[in-house]
């Protein structure tokens, strides 16, 4: 048993070595900020970290504006990053130790489904020079290597290694982009009865923010008319130009969220007013079909779905969203009092004596002390007791006169008797 138990502990040492983070390790490299966001935007981050063996094909900024630029959706991006992942061991020496200088990969693409044919598989090729070339499988024709190794950045063996190369890889079946991002929301919020938010952010610049974001996936909560009650539009006139559009921003995210997203999602996300030293975070919970959203001193409720095509969602609100950075800190709760019962009650407390009625007579005092010697005292005492009556307490009285009594008692019943 104790062997069983030993060989299971040291199964699950090496389960626990081999879990590796992308974005951890991906923070601690600047230049590649960008290809790490869109990682997480995407999801590709989680796909990434279940698998126990991968190799990363990573693009430095500069190299990710290939991708950016193109004004694609977020779901095209997915599938041009996914042709980066491969589902192989891949660091520096396996490159230039390729069979036949030439090697076919299945990436993360071709799993996806989404690829036609053989377009998600990638060739690597180890060309002369000692440089290392990635090109996508085009169908009917010989594969371009638009790319080639730079770098590794992280390597740890046979479970994940992380290379830098040139330029982005694109498949061959690469997709139009997504035609929702040309959509028009101010039309959609005003028939959903948000024209007052329609006309806020139209009137500060805000909506050319929104439809910037459009293309690496947005989501906003815009608030119906009914949410800006003469109190509400009285703080923002308020407000400076600057705080106002912070506002508005804070009503965004620069990320697409679909409902089924929302109803998982637990704790604070950044919206489109953050960045850097200004959280301006949004805190989503759940609770059955019911989506709510909290700044700390407001909480909304997510009340209808205008448009939820990747990579946009709309949905509206029920009430503004009041950022703390703005508005302040929600006022403390009022303590609640303690009902605990007191040992020691204090003078407040403590219960009235019960007062006597003016016509109760007066208790009289018990004494303890014995009755006291009768005023009078009998002529013959003194001549019965004789002298000894002197040196005698006072408490001792009636018994003498008891005593003399009886005596004078028996005496006369003697003197009856003679007579008879």
């Amino acid at each position: 048993m104790r062997w069983v138990c030993l060989f299971l502990g040291t199964l699950l040492f090496c389960a626990c070595g081999d879990a590796h983070n992308i974005t951890k390790i991906l923070n601690g490299i600047p230049d590649c900020s960008e290809f790490n966001k869109y990682l997480t935007q995407t999801k590709l981050a989680d796909e990434i970290n279940s698998r126990t063996t991968i190799t990363v094909l990573v693009l430095n900024n500069a190299a990710m504006a290939d991708i950016t630029s193109k004004n694609l959706g977020l779901a095209a991006i997915k599938n041009i990053l996914s042709l980066h992942v491969l589902l192989d061991y891949f660091d520096g020496q396996k490159l230039h130790d390729i069979n036949n200088g030439s090697a076919l990969s299945t990436t993360l693409y071709q799993t996806t489904g989404n690829a036609e044919g053989n377009s998600g598989f990638l060739n690597i090729t180890d060309i002369k020079g000692g440089k290392v070339g990635f090109g996508a499988v085009t169908p009917g024709s010989k594969s371009k290597l638009d790319s080639t190794f730079v770098k590794s950045l992280k390597e740890v063996p046979y479970n994940i290694s992380v290379l830098e190369i040139s330029k982005a890889i694109m498949p061959s079946d690469l997709a139009a982009p997504a035609p929702s991002a040309n959509l028009n929301i101010t039309e959609l919020l005003e028939k959903a009865g948000c024209k007052i938010f329609v006309q806020l952010i139209t009137s500060t610049g805000v909506l050319k923010t929104y439809e910037d974001a459009f293309v690496n996936g947005f989501t906003l909560f815009a608030p119906t008319d009914e949410a800006f009650s003469a109190t509400v539009m009285a703080k923002l006139k308020k407000l400076s130009s600057a705080q106002q559009i912070y506002v508005l921003e804070y009503h965004a995210l620069p990320q697409y969220s679909p409902m089924g997203t929302l109803k998982t999602s637990s704790g604070p996300v950044s919206t489109l007013a953050t960045s850097g030293a200004a959280k301006y975070a949004l805190s989503i919970s759940s609770s059955g079909n019911v989506v709510t959203l909290s700044s700390g001193l407001t909480k909304s409720t997510v009340t209808n779905t205008l448009d939820d095509d990747e990579p946009i969602a709309l949905y509206t609100i029920n009430k503004l969203l009041m950022p703390t950075e703005i508005f302040g800190v929600a006022p403390a709760p009022a303590p609640t009092p303690d009902l605990t019962p007191s040992s020691n009650p204090t003078p407040a407390e403590a219960p009235a004596p019960e007062a006597i009625p003016p016509s109760a007579p007066s208790p009289s005092p018990v004494l303890s002390s014995p009755p006291a010697p009768p005023t009078g005292v009998p002529a013959v005492a003194p001549a019965v007791m004789g002298p000894a009556s002197a040196k005698s307490s006072t408490g001792f009285a009636p018994p003498r006169i008891s005593l003399g009594l009886g005596f004078m008692a028996s005496l006369a019943l003697a003197c009856s008797a003679i007579l008879l």
